[in-house]
């Protein structure tokens, strides 16, 4: 099983922004922990990470044949982007879209979601938490799927 991990605009900046909202962990150490849990987990992953949509929705494009599912941190794309919610809709490949913060307690605009509709799950609020609840949950909806 192959999952790849998508992080969206400003995401390279974790540890230096913001740290009450989206905890002290750089992405090189959220990456890092998701690589131990998928050696855990006995699967692959590929983690990736852009500031442009285009590059973001060309990577999903091209999980077609590659992996089994994506875990997608899409960060201020989530409230503007029907390019990604388009892109995930056309690979058909299940898809857990995830924040660090819990975008409900946040500015309104921040409450819509275009990703989520698309997805066959939302986990937010538990920094990178949210990450690691998103890997093991998607390998369980994959392994439940594979069984039937």
């Amino acid at each position: 099983m192959k999952i790849l991990v998508l992080h969206g605009p400003n995401l390279n900046m974790l540890g230096a922004r913001e740290v009450d909202k989206y905890g002290t962990m750089t992405l090189d150490d959220i990456n890092k922990k998701l690589r131990s849990i998928a050696t855990e987990l006995k699967i692959e992953i590929e983690t990736y990470q852009s500031n442009n949509e285009s590059e973001l929705v060309d990577k999903i494009q091209a999980t077609i044949g590659n992996f089994d599912g994506i875990v997608i941190n899409p960060a201020a794309f989530t409230h503007t982007s029907i390019a990604i919610r388009d892109a995930i809709l056309a690979v058909n490949m299940p898809t857990v879209e995830v924040h660090l913060s819990n975008i409900y307690s946040r500015e309104e605009f921040r409450h819509h979601s275009y990703i989520a509709p698309v997805c066959i799950g939302q986990i937010c609020g538990f920094k990178e938490g949210s990450y690691i609840a998103g890997l093991k949950t998607l390998v369980s909806y994959l392994q439940r799927a594979n069984k039937n």
